[in-house]
């Protein structure tokens, strides 16, 4: 392809030149200052060079002074007081220790009481003076008021002062209604509007605070008078200042104001596609979640400051528009103009409300009291039916299990060509990528777990997070948690054909991993800054928030858990709540001799998890809990106790359900006497528990014994989470990687999925590590290993339809690894059809030839199959040819023909290769600052980017690198969670290779 021949490859740099001076300024402006915070205290920083990758038009890109990042609050007051002593920090920077040279003698002890009682005496008189004259001592001889307060306040835009300093909002002055009248114009990318807020004055107060961002704000009134306003655009906040106390009561402020529509995919942000006749096409949408609403209209941007809204949007004939609500009325303006009113919404949070206009398609159902539609572009009309029959069953489900019927007349679900997120759950108005809501005539079944998947989440939604909201962003579990785990009990329910119980399995070690680190965090935590919120969307917050309300409603009997929901939901509707509340809800149905709050407040409130350590002896089992950190040696000290419900089958009974028997272990250490004696014993129940196991070298041995003779004695999730809690044990140093390839000897023989793919995941980890390290002999080695323990499963996969979800996801992972691996001859190119769920594997091998990967990107350009366009994107990525892997990541940043909203997956993608992973990572650093302004600091998308970049490394070079270059990031990210993260894992890699090559040298 003649884009790739223009220029020399380039060498990727793995060393970075470092140099850097700092100059500490006189005065420490408030909005603008950007420490650089070092981590591991490495003094040398990273200087961000123009692009040494040597590809066209991609040079530095540094925000402007007046888009930084914001600062904590603590963090700014600290500074506020800085800035009136920089002549004395000044002083102290270049002060010099004095050693004590012995001459001066000690006051005598009389001498020093005398002095200690005249300080006191003049304290004293001096505190009295101050208070009775009620002022501070000036020139003046009296008031300069309040110096110190004015001092913590920072200063607004025109440099008065601005009336607040906190990052949230203050709690005396509430909203009631908002009236939102909205113009976009989608030829210029901008947007005229206008608010009218009814608030409720609760406390007096001379200020009223809310929220605005990247607005010119035309003018305000406050009950018909025009009013000034004060802005701080650190904290994104504007201020109204009143000569006396507002009242009690009620008021109207109104704001008119102009603004662009977002570039980026948050606020009201403008988008694009192409169609089938190569028209470019346009459209606005929003995305509000979690600090966005601001963006489109001023606001109180906080979850608990709920609210009822009227909207009205004005947009071009030929568009359509769509809101929470039900359209009232279409009035027509003349000059090819229409103005849409909606129905008052039900009292709900900012960052659900939603309004797009574009020219959409869709088709309707009625389930119950609501009319269900599903939205697309009109070039995939034919890939919305999937969505909207899943629909409504999803909803049918949810009005039935929660006793709470949907309380809007209508839920649209809109397919938008150009959206981050992968779904959001706007109240009525339910907004997803096209690749999580359409499915075409050829997707397959996997395609369409997927879609429901993310369907059947963002509709428990509209029950956990719209009806009831939590108080503030630090309790986030309680809505992503519960909807994640929601999904997969209504698909379980009403899709049993898509075996989601593996899923949700794999979900479960997945957040186990993640949890395992010391820089995870608890599931309810402190939050404050915009990054911190932001970085609340992780895996803590919906997939180990959905395992911890899996163990518990495994815990509850007699459908408990659904009946304390079902109370919670129905105390707490349109209102805010805090864990507490769904605990207490839960406490109050359990018939059990067990304090929900008291068990689950362990698992909300500790960082990490616990490792149960069994021995037996006879049948005396001793059981030990402790925090599990796959990097216990850097930890701090960690006493936090668990109460845990743990479940054990026996060789007496294993596989039926009636079989599991349950010992709650709530102190460091307890005994468990078993009434008979026992062969081996398994502990943590198909893993429905969030916890692992570990066992003394003959419970070990009796278990891979039992496996080794008859794996069946034990269920598949088992068996698969044996593996699963054997890897992590060996990372972390509480096993040898002997015992975890003694465990491997009887996968010879598995067959099953859960099992099979587990297996295949860990060692396709370790055989990256390897090698990434170039430890090219032992990479060969782990390949003949995996063909020795997987060969015959792999060779009895066909290439034919398959229509079990289970066989699929089976099939895919063990061809898509001898492909990687290049075993025997199991992959070649096929030109005719191919099953759908196996286009992953055959695309990526066809992306390793010119002729192939041109292909592909032509299908990539012109396919409206979105799963299709999906895989065939990834095979792209996975090329071995640099020129290829340069274009894709240029052109999957700047969005020119590879969408913006891929570019995470396509750097995870390239990190997978040794090709194009240094590649990756170079871009990565060059590009920062254009990467930073696509998706915000902290955010699931950035979170991504590091981890992609950085988790195969295990070298000291490449730690040391990764270090000065987050050091140097200061506000731009360099104290992220994510950022730890990322460290910590490159030194368990680098420990675990070091524990751990001479193992593989002599048994692989």
């Amino acid at each position: 392809v003649d884009t790739f021949n223009t220029f020399k490859a380039p060498q990727p740099r793995n060393m970075i030149e470092n140099s850097m001076f700092e100059e500490e300024p006189d005065v420490v402006d408030l909005a603008k200052e950007s420490p650089s915070y070092p981590i591991d205290t490495d003094n040398v920083v990273y200087e961000p060079r123009s692009s040494r990758l040597l590809v066209r038009g991609l040079g530095e890109n540094d925000l402007d002074e007046d888009e930084e990042d914001y600062e904590s609050s603590a963090r700014l007051l600290g500074m506020s007081f800085m800035n009136r002593s920089s002549n004395q920090r000044s002083a102290a920077s270049s002060y010099i220790r004095q050693h004590y040279s012995g001459s001066c003698s000690m006051p005598s002890t009389k001498t020093m009481v005398v002095g200690v009682v005249v300080l006191v005496l003049v304290a004293s008189m001096l505190m009295v003076l101050y208070f009775l004259l009620g002022c501070n001592f000036t020139t003046a001889g009296c008031q300069k008021t309040n110096s110190t307060m004015d001092s913590i306040y920072p200063n607004s835009t025109n440099g008065e002062l601005f009336p607040w300093a906190d990052l949230r909002l203050p709690c005396s002055v509430h909203p009631v209604h908002y009236n939102i009248t909205l113009h976009p114009d989608l030829t210029i990318m901008t947007f005229q509007g206008s608010v009218s807020i009814l608030v409720q004055v609760l406390n007096e107060t001379k200020n009223i605070v809310l929220h605005s961002s990247d607005m010119n704000i035309i003018k305000a009134t406050f009950d018909g008078k025009e009013v000034h306003f004060l802005e701080y655009k650190p904290w994104q906040q504007i201020a109204f200042k009143f000569p006396e106390d507002l009242k009690k009561g009620q008021y109207v402020l109104n704001i008119t104001y102009t603004a662009n529509l977002s570039s980026s995919y948050d606020g009201f942000y403008n988008s694009s596609y192409v169609d089938t006749n190569g028209i470019k096409r346009v459209l606005a949408a929003t995305q509000f979640e979690p600090l966005a609403a601001r963006k489109a209209f001023p606001c109180f941007d906080e979850p608990a400051f709920k609210s009822t809204f009227t909207i009205k949007m004005t947009r071009e004939s030929k568009y359509i528009s769509l809101s929470n609500m039900p359209k009232v009325i279409t009035t027509d303006l003349k000059n090819g103009l229409e103005e849409d009113e909606f129905e008052k919404s039900v009292n709900m949070s900012t960052y659900l409300v939603a309004f797009i206009v574009a020219d959409f398609i869709s088709v309707s159902k009625n389930v119950s009291k609501t009319k269900v539609s599903v939205y697309a572009v009109p070039d995939k009309k034919e890939q919305v039916q999937y969505a909207l029959d899943t629909a409504c069953k999803l909803l049918e489900f949810y009005n039935s299990f929660f006793k709470n019927e949907y309380p809007l007349s209508k839920l649209d679900l809109v397919a938008i060509p150009d959206f981050l997120a992968g779904a959001m759950e706007n109240w009525g108005l339910i907004t997803f990528r096209e690749t999580t809501l359409l499915v075409g005539s050829n997707s397959s079944a996997i395609d369409k777990q997927l879609v429901t998947s993310v369907i059947a989440h963002e509709l428990a939604h509209q029950w956990f997070g719209n009806l009831v909201t939590m108080q503030w962003w630090n309790d986030l579990w309680l809505n992503e948690g519960f909807a994640t785990y929601m999904q997969y009990i209504s698909i379980e329910s009403v899709f049993p054909g898509l075996d989601i119980d593996t899923e949700f399995l794999n979900v479960r070690f997945k957040a186990l991993a993640k949890d395992a680190l010391n820089s995870s965090h608890p599931v309810s935590t402190v939050v404050s800054t915009p990054e911190q919120v932001e970085e609340m969307f992780d895996s803590v917050s919906y997939e180990k928030g959905a395992s911890i309300l899996l163990m518990l409603n495994a815990t509850l009997t007699d459908g408990e858990f659904q009946k304390g929901v079902t109370q919670y939901l129905q105390k707490y509707k349109l209102s805010n709540t805090k864990s507490e509340n769904l605990w207490n809800s839960l406490s109050q149905v359990s018939k059990q001799n067990l304090s929900v709050s008291e068990m689950m407040n362990t698992w909300t409130v500790h960082k990490g998890f616990p490792l149960v350590t069994v021995k037996r002896s006879g049948t005396q089992v001793t059981l030990t809990q402790e925090h599990f950190l796959l990097n216990a040696e850097n930890s701090t000290d960690d006493s936090s106790l668990w109460h845990i419900p743990l479940t054990y089958v026996s060789d007496k009974c294993s596989v039926l359900s009636s079989c599991k028997q349950v010992f709650h272990l709530k102190e460091k250490t307890a005994t468990l006497k078993l009434p008979d004696q026992v062969k081996w014993l398994k502990f943590n129940v198909r893993s429905d528990g969030f916890y692992i196991v570990h066992y003394d070298e003959e419970g070990w041995k009796d278990l891979i014994g039992a496996l080794k003779e008859d794996m069946n004695v034990l269920s598949c999730k088992d068996r698969a989470a044996l593996i699963n809690n054997i890897f992590a044990l060996s990372r972390s140093g509480k096993v040898s990687f002997r015992q975890v390839l003694n465990l491997m000897d009887y996968i010879r023989n598995e067959n099953e999925t859960a099992p099979v793919t587990e297996a295949l995941f860990q060692l396709g980890q370790i055989y990256r590590l390897l090698d990434k390290r170039s430890e090219l002999d032992l990479a060969s080695r782990m390949t003949s290993y995996i063909e020795d323990h997987f060969g015959s499963l792999m060779e009895n996969q066909s290439w034919d339809l398959e229509t079990s979800v289970s066989k699929m996801t089976l099939r895919s992972a063990l061809l898509e690894m001898a492909c990687s691996l290049n075993i025997r001859n199991f992959c070649v190119v096929i030109d005719s059809w191919i099953p759908s769920d196996l286009m992953r594997t055959v695309f990526k091998v066809a992306a390793q030839t010119d002729e192939g990967w041109g292909k592909l990107l032509d299908m990539y350009k012109h396919s409206i199959n979105d799963p299709e366009k999906h895989k065939t994107l990834e095979a792209l990525a996975s090329t071995q040819d640099v020129w290829k892997i340069i274009w894709i990541l240029q052109k999957s940043l700047d969005g020119s023909e590879i969408q913006t909203q891929e570019f995470p997956l396509v750097i995870n993608t390239i990190c997978k290769s040794f090709a194009g992973y240094l590649y990756a990572w170079d871009f990565v650093k060059e590009n920062w600052d254009k990467i930073t302004q696509k998706f915000s600091v902290g955010s699931f998308a950035i979170q991504s980017i590091i981890m992609s970049a950085t988790s195969q490394f295990s070298t000291k070079t490449h730690l040391v690198e990764a270090q000065n270059f987050f050091s140097s990031l200061g506000m731009k990210g360099s104290q992220m969670r994510i950022v730890q993260e990322a460290i910590e894992t490159i030194k368990l890699n680098m420990r675990w290779m070091e524990n751990n090559l001479n193992t593989l040298q002599s048994w692989l």
